[in-house]
């Protein structure tokens, strides 16, 4: 199945999303009505996020609607069974390999290092990737991804120098941005790659705030406003973006705390653009 190329669904599930999951489903059996009947079989998918469920809420309902309207009910025919690293992607390949043994139907992952982790511990049963940046570490091509995975991707890397140019535009008074990042995640040095590129190209100086947990925030705030930053390029990875909000409201508010000086111009979030690709 060829990956989808949709960035609108960075942070939410989406139709397109609940049809490739159903589609999973579909190629173990025929999908039921929602007024049909139990047939006895009761699917089970497994989800790995890097976030927990409770701070996951929109997109779960999301998800639980659209099948539901396909007619898969928790309940009745589907258990969901989610597994959150919490923010710590080390926790993955335990987690992936637990949903084996639980012998799920499919794994939904959001990220590279969950597609990663899942892709390691299965060869057989279905991945959808609801969203990730750079497919390239996972499938072999965009074409021919081959194997048992398919999903979406935002094409973050490709789209990072029209974010910079866009960021200029708005802002022409901008002489210095940060990419606020997880390094640790494979997807990203190649980001941060393009972020320099596209910065030089237009006369700007980077900077990278590497954020991989949530005790790294406060020295990357403290960071950026040291280098004097005029700008955040916030990465598209859901512990980050949360964390993030944060250090955007101190930003703005112009209280950094924890004795870090006030920055000289307020940041500017630019996620990524929410385009059909």
């Amino acid at each position: 199945m060829k990956p989808f190329r949709i960035s609108d669904c960075e942070f939410r599930i989406c139709p397109t999303v609940i049809l490739i999951i159903t589609l999973g489903i579909g190629f173990l059996a025929a999908p039921p009505s929602v007024d049909a009947q139990p047939t006895g079989k009761v699917y089970r998918i497994g989800i790995l996020e890097a976030i927990p469920a409770a701070r996951n809420a929109p997109n779960l309902d999301a998800l639980r609607r659209g099948l539901r309207e396909l007619g898969y009910v928790e309940g009745r025919n589907l258990v969901i069974e989610y597994r959150s690293a919490d923010g710590r992607a080390e926790r993955f390949p335990d987690l992936a390999s637990e949903l084996v043994r639980l012998k799920v139907d499919l794994i939904v992952t959001r990220g590279t290092p969950a597609a990663r982790a899942a892709k390691n511990a299965t060869g057989i049963i279905p991945v959808v990737m609801a969203t990730m940046g750079e497919p390239h570490p996972i499938v072999a091509s965009l074409a021919r991804p081959g194997g048992n995975i398919t999903g979406v991707t935002t094409f973050s890397t490709e789209l990072t120098g029209k974010r910079i140019e866009l960021l200029k535009e708005l802002v022409p008074s901008v002489s210095r941005v940060a990419l606020l990042h997880n390094m640790g995640n494979p997807a990203v040095p190649p980001e941060w790659e393009e972020t320099k590129t596209a910065a030089r190209s237009l006369g700007l100086q980077a900077e990278l705030l590497d954020v991989r947990s949530r005790d790294d925030l406060d020295r990357a705030f403290e960071l950026a406003v040291r280098q004097h930053v005029d700008a955040l390029l916030i990465g598209a990875e859901p512990e980050n973006v949360e964390q993030a909000s944060s250090l955007l409201v101190r930003v703005a508010s112009g209280h950094p705390g924890d004795g870090a000086r006030k920055p000289r111009q307020p940041a500017d979030k630019m996620s990524a653009p929410r385009r059909r690709i």
